[in-house]
C-alpha cells in the first residue's frame, strides 16, 4: 500500500486537515529600505496599495501602505504559529503585548475569546536587500477552548530544538516547532492549545535535506493525520515523487529523500478536534451563530480594541529581537540580534 494517501496542489494557502485550518507561507525577496524608514526603497506603482499580493519584482505589500505587513485586524476561536526563517516582523496587539522576531524565531498567539494584532514586515537594511520567509499556520482550539482567554508567547530561535540526524553536508535536519522527534521535545505550546495534550500526537517540524539525503518520518499513531508540504526541492516519498504539492501520509514510518539540489518541506500531523468548523474571515467558530456573535462582540468593542495611534506599527529602527508580554514583562533571545 502506497505511503501517499493523496497529493493535493499548493496554492496561495496551503490546505490544511482538522486541526490545522490552513498555512500561509510567505517567501519576498525585498529590497533596499530607503533610509532608516524602514520601507522599500523603491517604486509602488503598478501595486494596489492596501491590497497587494502581487508578488511583482519578488514581493508584496500585502496590506500595507509603507511598511510591508498586515495592520491591525481581529482574531477569534484558533491559534496563529507564525514561524519567520528569515527577516523580521515587528507584532503588537490589543493586550498590550508587542515583539520583534525573526532569524528562526516562533510565535505562538492563541486567540481564543478574541484580540486584534497587526505583523509588520520593517526592512531594516538600507544598504542590502531583505529577504523574507515565514509560515503562518491556523491550528484550530477545540470547541471548549474557543472561549479561552488569549495567550501571547515566543519562542526564541536560540531555544527552539533541532535535530540533527548525520553529518555535515550529508544531513537531515528538523526544526521542533511542537511535538516530539527522536526523543526530542519542543518548547512548551499554550495551554488551551490542541497541542498541549500529548494524546493528540500534534507536531509541527520544519525540515531540510541535503542533497540526497534520505530520511524516516517514524510512525504516528493511526488517530493521527499527516501531511508533508513540499516548498523547496525535488522530494520522493517511499520512492514516489512529490512536486511542488501537499501529500497526505499513512501513518506508518516512511522515507522521504531529497533530490539533487537537497529538498525542504513542512510536515504538520495530529489528531483531528472531529468538531464541525465554520469559519468566516478571521473568525472561526462551530456553528453560525457563533460566527455572528464574534461580529457583535467585534463591532461592540468586547474584544480586539485598538488604542494604539498606528494600525500598522513598527518598532524603532535600532531595536533588537525582544518580546513583551501583556504583564509587561519583556523578554529576549541570548543573542538578542
Amino acid at each position: 500500500m502506497s505511503a501517499i494517501r493523496q497529493v493535493v496542489p499548493l496554492g496561495a494557502q496551503w490546505p490544511g486537515i482538522d486541526p490545522f485550518l490552513f498555512t500561509a507561507h510567505h517567501r519576498d525577496e525585498f529590497p533596499a529600505a530607503d533610509g532608516t524608514t524602514m520601507r522599500p526603497a523603491a517604486s509602488l506603482e503598478g501595486r494596489s496599495i492596501g491590497q497587494d499580493f502581487s508578488g511583482k519584482d519578488g514581493w508584496s505589500m500585502y496590506h500595507g501602505d509603507t511598511v510591508p505587513g498586515f495592520p491591525q485586524h481581529p482574531h477569534r476561536g484558533f491559534e496563529t504559529v507564525t514561524v519567520v526563517l528569515d527577516g523580521i516582523v515587528d507584532h503588537s496587539d490589543s493586550l498590550g503585548a508587542a515583539a520583534r522576531f525573526g532569524h528562526g524565531d516562533t510565535q505562538w498567539l492563541t486567540a481564543g475569546a478574541g484580540i486584534s494584532h497587526s505583523e509588520m514586515m520593517p526592512l531594516l537594511n538600507d544598504d542590502a536587500p531583505n529577504p523574507l520567509e515565514l509560515f503562518q499556520i491556523w491550528l484550530n482550539l477545540a470547541p471548549e477552548d474557543k472561549a479561552a482567554e488569549p495567550h501571547f508567547d515566543m519562542f526564541w530561535a536560540e531555544e527552539t530544538p533541532i535535530v540533527v540526524r548525520g553529518e555535515e553536508g550529508a544531513a537531515a535536519r528538523f526544526r521542533v516547532i511542537a511535538g516530539e522527534l527522536d526523543g526530542v521535545r519542543a518548547l512548551d505550546p499554550p495551554p488551551n492549545s490542541w497541542a498541549a495534550r500529548p494524546e493528540n500526537h500534534l507536531a509541527i517540524w520544519i525540515v531540510t535535506l541535503d542533497p540526497g539525503v534520505s530520511t524516516e518520518l517514524p510512525a504516528v499513531d493511526t488517530s493521527a493525520g499527516r501531511v508533508l508540504y513540499n516548498y523547496g526541492g525535488g522530494v520522493t516519498v517511499d520512492g514516489q515523487e512529490i512536486g511542488y504539492d501537499a501529500a497526505v501520509l499513512a501513518p506508518e514510518p516512511v522515507t522521504v529523500t531529497a533530490g539533487d539540489d537537497g529538498a525542504a518541506f513542512l510536515i504538520l500531523q495530529a489528531r483531528p478536534i472531529g468538531a464541525p468548523v465554520v469559519q468566516q474571515g478571521p473568525f472561526v467558530g462551530n456553528t453560525r451563530e457563533d460566527i455572528v456573535t464574534a461580529m457583535d462582540k467585534y463591532r461592540a468593542g468586547v474584544f480586539g480594541q485598538w488604542d494604539l495611534p498606528s494600525n500598522g506599527p513598527v518598532h524603532p529602527h535600532g531595536q533588537t529581537r525582544f518580546a513583551r508580554y501583556p504583564d509587561g514583562t519583556e523578554k529576549r533571545p541570548a543573542d538578542a540580534s
